[in-house]
């Protein structure tokens, strides 16, 4: 089913007898609303209600006004499609998710055969542009690539741990093996060798007989491809082991539960993650009002919500909702977000700075 829906356009079946009355905008983000990375979901719903409450108070897009719905993928592959089918359902023009790409790769199969554009906030895996659907558009993202955040942990690692004990494990999802492979491969572009390389099973909570491995082959740096609650047991259980061994991640720990897994065993934590869109000026008003309301303005918030930004500016452009046209628009436009100035490249991936490191010290994630 392909389907061609214009803003601004009354349309007869929404003229009430008492008056003309425009039809809602009906847009969407999804991901792991519950289950173990559930504080991820909350971010990205944080981040699309504040937004989409932004828009409509000044006056939405032509008069008319953004309809948000939550889609929960739990991370699943599969529940991640039946997500996508049920926004189709609802009548969904725009998709900001999803976060896991093991997720957002299979949901955009969907996405591009209904014509709903997609921009997913987190989704690092390089596949999910490299091999997008519709080669000319429809698929987008606000964050970085695997491969981009591999290089600088690849470069870090070679040079302050040259000559020592290095292993890297990973959980065997497409975000965590895909961020650990592009890891090792810097790290072994630059001459660097791995002492380990391993999988480990994601939802456990007892990592013990990897961590006696790590002890045993005495790891000095540790490089895990995976998310923060395996990260969070594993530098813990460490810890319990006596073992001083840098832990070092990805993206996928800059959450506050992270901190809240380890305890004291945190500190000194290093990721990689992009350079802080709280301090943007751009996103000063934003993250005000969220601070004001008590909420987060960590992690994801402010990538979904410039993700709805570049597609609202993107249909302001192209003066409707129809899925080519805004593709063209964001193919072609500059836009201004809470991330700063952006624009998308020909996969589909955008043009802004690239990783920088973060650590965790005293329960916060500082710039190193």
């Amino acid at each position: 089913m392909k389907k061609t829906l214009l803003a601004g356009v009354a349309i007869a079946s929404t003229i009430a007898m008492s008056g003309a009355a425009f039809a809602d905008i009906v847009i969407a983000t999804a991901g792991p609303m519950t289950g173990q990375y559930a504080s991820f979901g909350q971010q990205m719903k944080i981040g699309a209600e504040q937004a989409v409450a932004d828009i409509n108070a000044a006056g939405g897009i032509n008069g008319e006004m953004l309809k948000l719905e939550v889609g929960d993928d739990a991370c699943d592959p599969k529940q991640a499609v039946a997500v996508a089918n049920q926004m189709v359902g609802k009548g969904v023009v725009f998709m900001a998710g999803h976060f896991c790409s093991g997720s957002s790769i299979p949901a955009s199969a969907v996405y591009a055969e209904e014509e709903i554009i997609q921009i997913s906030p987190a989704s690092t895996n390089p596949k999910f542009t490299d091999e997008r659907p519709d080669p000319e558009g429809g698929t987008y993202r606000v964050c970085g690539r695997d491969d981009q955040q591999g290089a600088v942990a690849g470069a870090m690692l070679a040079e302050e741990y040259k000559g020592k004990n290095v292993a890297v494990v990973h959980d065997k999802t497409a975000y965590g093996k895909g961020l650990a492979d592009q890891t090792l491969l810097n790290f072994e572009k630059a001459g660097g060798k791995a002492a380990m390389y391993e999988a480990y099973t994601a939802g456990e909570k007892d990592y013990t007989a990897l961590v006696s491995k790590l002890k045993q082959a005495k790891i000095d740096a540790l490089y895990v491809g995976g998310y923060h609650t395996e990260a969070g047991l594993i530098v813990r259980q460490m810890r319990e082991q006596g073992m001083d061994t840098v832990l070092i991640s990805g993206d996928a720990l800059v959450t506050d539960e992270y901190w809240s897994i380890t305890g004291a065993a945190g500190e000194g934590t290093l990721m990689t993650f992009s350079p802080n869109p709280a301090l943007n000026p751009q996103a000063a008003p934003v993250v005000a009002k969220l601070v004001a309301d008590g909420k987060p303005t960590e992690g994801y918030v402010l990538y979904t919500y410039a993700a709805i930004q570049a597609w609202v500016d993107a249909v302001k452009a192209a003066g409707s909702t129809d899925y080519a046209a805004v593709s063209d628009a964001l193919n072609k436009g500059e836009f201004s977000t809470v991330l700063g100035s952006l624009s998308f490249d020909g996969k589909g991936d955008v043009t802004l700075p690239g990783y920088v490191w973060y650590e965790w010290k005293d329960g916060k994630y500082e710039y190193r």
